[in-house]
């Protein structure tokens, strides 16, 4: 079921703090136990942190009890969550934590159906999650109605033939009007005429036919202001560069003075690199 905006806000809250603490390199059943304390009382959060603790401490994953709390948390959250926790997958924690946090975020403002279904395919698409159970967790949304739901499950049935951005245009307000125009028919069938994007969808996703899905995204995003998705950051290993430097200065350094001895002995001094006999490890 649909939450309260409240909810939403506390949901983003504690996602957000989440990861926060998390890169404090805190123990997560510490971090669940303090952002108990800060939840908001009159919401439904602070019961859910608490099973979510206790399942942590049990089975040392939180995606079993997200699952079970099915009418606080939807299952796409509890997609991204067992992927997230999947020790098998490539899928950062901290970024699913993200998606959820901004996820929230959205819903707690003003947020369209559009905007809730492009936002979780997006985050599917990028992260390179499974289209058959991530598509089959949208679907469970109560964000969406019955003819939504069957169009969601419709994509995940032609994802792999047709581009995502035909999919949009055939079921936008702007293919019905240039049907019109060019006096073209009109699927007639209920299933497959309802109307679920506006003209403006159906314009970005015609400009955007047989390119990256990502260009759609992006397009959108910046038209009609739809959450943006975490992207994975990438390392930064310029920290690294001056130790190593370092390390090989100090062997050019041992190297030119061994050069340096050799020219003036006229032989390698190896003694420095011999171990005297009493200070040799014992044999095993």
């Amino acid at each position: 079921m649909l939450l309260d905006r409240e909810e939403y806000i506390e949901q983003a809250h504690f996602f957000r703090s989440l990861i926060e603490r998390m890169g404090q390199n805190l123990a997560t059943q510490d971090v669940l136990v303090s952002l108990r304390e800060e939840a908001l009382a009159s919401t439904k959060l602070p019961l859910a942190i608490d099973y979510l603790a206790a399942e942590l401490r049990h089975s040392g994953e939180m995606a079993p009890a997200v699952a079970k709390l099915s009418h606080y948390f939807t299952a796409f959250q509890t997609y991204v969550i067992s992927e997230a926790e999947n020790p098998h997958g490539l899928f950062d924690f901290r970024i699913g934590l993200d998606i959820l946090q901004r996820e929230a975020d959205y819903r707690s403002k003003t947020p369209k159906r559009q905007g809730v279904f492009l936002y979780q395919f997006e985050a599917i698409c990028r992260n390179r999650l499974g289209y058959d159970q991530g598509l089959a967790a949208v679907a469970e949304d109560p964000t969406f109605d019955f003819p939504w739901k069957q169009w969601i499950l419709t994509v995940r049935r032609q994802i792999g033939i047709f581009d995502l951005a035909t999919l949009i245009y055939v079921r936008s307000e702007y293919y019905i009007q240039k049907q019109k125009e060019h006096g073209l028919p009109i699927p007639e069938n209920e299933a497959e005429s309802t109307v679920l994007f506006g003209k403006k969808e159906g314009q970005i996703a015609l400009a955007n036919r047989g390119k990256e899905p990502l260009f759609l995204f992006a397009a959108l995003q910046r038209q009609l202001d739809y959450p943006v998705v975490p992207r994975t950051k990438p390392v930064n290993h310029s920290r690294d560069v001056i130790p190593l430097l370092s390390r090989r200065v100090e062997r050019l350094e041992s190297r030119l003075k061994m050069l340096e001895d050799e020219q003036r002995r006229g032989s390698i001094d190896l003694e420095p690199f011999y171990t005297p006999p009493n200070q040799r490890p014992l044999e095993p």
